[in-house]
């Protein structure tokens, strides 16, 4: 793991993404085949210039079309949910602290307080290229599983934690997978989780 300093905004030339630490973030990365880069490139033709309105129907859209369940869904397999769970909670306390976190059937939310030494890409890296090696194992197929880049938004206060734990904890809710957040196995508010905890 490479401990150099944290780079704070910075781009690999798909997405913007802040890495400071101490801050707390919310993740999303997604499987590769889950939205097609024409559909993206259509999206932001049609929105046109980068504004924080653009940049925010640009989420809605992105965010209604995982839901929608597009791509082969690989993690709706239990199977493989379990690989990206176990890959989330290994390195929880000791690289990050998870506060939030749900496996969807083709994308995946984190909210995590980065610690002082990791910087957040090195975190999802570590996190794709464990899942991706053990799924496509799994899969007897090669390539790539992900898609490149990730998307982060820093937590700027109270009210926007509370806002993305409750986005988190009930997007499968909306998405029509079950009735009560407590009823998704694969995420942080799974009733069974919090029952095993308090015994």
């Amino acid at each position: 793991m490479n401990f150099s300093p944290h780079r704070l905004w910075h781009s690999r030339g798909y997405l913007p993404h802040f890495d400071c630490p101490g801050m707390v973030q919310a993740i999303t990365f997604r499987l590769a085949d889950s939205l097609p880069q024409k559909v993206l490139a259509d999206w932001r033709a049609e929105l046109g210039r980068t504004t924080p309105e653009s940049d925010a129907e640009l989420r809605r859209r992105t965010a209604r079309w995982e839901d929608a369940g597009h791509g082969e869904c690989l993690l709706g397999r239990p199977v493989h949910a379990e690989v990206v769970e176990n890959a989330l909670l290994h390195f929880d306390g000791c690289r990050y602290r998870l506060l939030e976190w749900c496996i969807m059937p083709n994308h995946v939310h984190v909210i995590l307080a980065q610690l002082e030494a990791v910087k957040l890409d090195h975190i999802v890296k570590s996190w794709k290229s464990f899942t991706a090696r053990k799924i496509n194992g799994m899969e007897g197929r090669c390539g790539a599983l992900w898609e490149r880049d990730y998307h982060d938004r820093y937590i700027r206060d109270g009210r926007h934690m509370e806002d993305a734990r409750h986005y988190v904890r009930n997007n499968p809710v909306k998405a029509g997978l079950c009735k009560e957040a407590g009823d998704w196995r694969f995420g942080s508010a799974w009733a069974g989780r919090l029952e095993a905890q308090i015994q």
